[in-house]
């Protein structure tokens, strides 16, 4: 394992990129109503990136390359849902979010779950519980704990709804690429791991489903579902731990304003 740790001025680079995501995290909740295709909602995204001058990073990426400019996941579809000009969102739908922007040469991935319309008080929970999960792991984020401390608050999150944790997928290191060590687990052992320290910029995802934590990937070698057909959800952002503590980049400011968490500042 090899963390690249990141100067101020990266992590200045980092944030940058951030606010690429967090200008479409404050624009498209409007946008995502019955009758959107997964593609319109790939397609408004990729406007914003594109006019901020960054690049859509997952278009391209992996093998076989990814068509979309970003994930687009819905219900039981846990991440890498490929837009489809098809495949149309309705009332009751659970729908993912997940995108990098690459700016300057710096990446920065966040990921939201959003009710379209109307949605369950069970699919509600199920959605707030990943953001929840991804507080409680941050409240670990400390000089001297470990990664084990992160994982087992966010999965003692999933355990007090009865929700299973997808173990196959995880967080990341993130900077000059998307993904980077050290692997950001959503569940472990407290006490257990690497520990942090400042200079670690990070991306923690938990993802829940509303049942059993197995999931398949579909023939088309990208999107991720659960196995059992049961909804799931997403909650992402890409933080920097330093010597005046942790900052969360991928936050819109209503989300700060909620959590009370600190603006970045060099």
């Amino acid at each position: 394992m090899s963390v690249v740790l990141k100067t101020k001025r990266e992590m200045q680079k980092i944030w940058e990129a951030s606010q690429v995501l967090v200008d479409i995290f404050e624009q498209i909740p409007t946008y995502i109503v019955p009758g959107r295709s997964t593609q319109d909602l790939a397609d408004f995204a990729e406007k914003i990136i594109l006019a901020h001058g960054a690049i859509p990073t997952c278009k391209g990426y992996g093998d076989p390359p990814f068509p979309g400019a970003i994930c687009v996941s819905v219900n039981d579809e846990v991440v890498h849902g490929i837009p489809h000009p098809e495949h149309f969102i309705k009332e009751g739908d659970l729908v993912t979010l997940d995108m990098v922007a690459t700016l300057d040469g710096y990446c920065a991935d966040a990921a939201r779950t959003y009710a379209v319309g109307e949605i369950t008080a069970a699919d509600r929970q199920l959605m707030e519980a990943a953001e929840e999960g991804f507080f409680a792991g941050i409240k670990e984020v400390q000089v001297g704990k470990r990664l084990g401390d992160l994982g087992h608050a966010v999965q003692k999150v999933a355990e007090k709804y009865g929700y299973g944790v997808v173990q196959e997928l995880c967080g990341h290191g993130i900077g000059q690429e998307m993904h980077e060590d050290p692997n950001v687990l959503n569940y472990g052992k407290a006490g257990h791991g690497l520990r942090f320290e400042p200079g670690m910029v990070l991306c923690c995802e938990p993802m829940f489903t509303a049942g059993k934590r197995y999931i398949e990937v579909m023939d088309d070698d990208w999107t991720i579902v659960t196995a059992d057909g049961r909804k799931s959800s997403h909650y992402e952002n890409t933080f920097a731990l330093t010597d005046q503590g942790v900052f969360i980049f991928t936050l819109t400011p209503a989300e700060r304003a909620k959590y009370g968490v600190p603006i970045w500042k060099i």
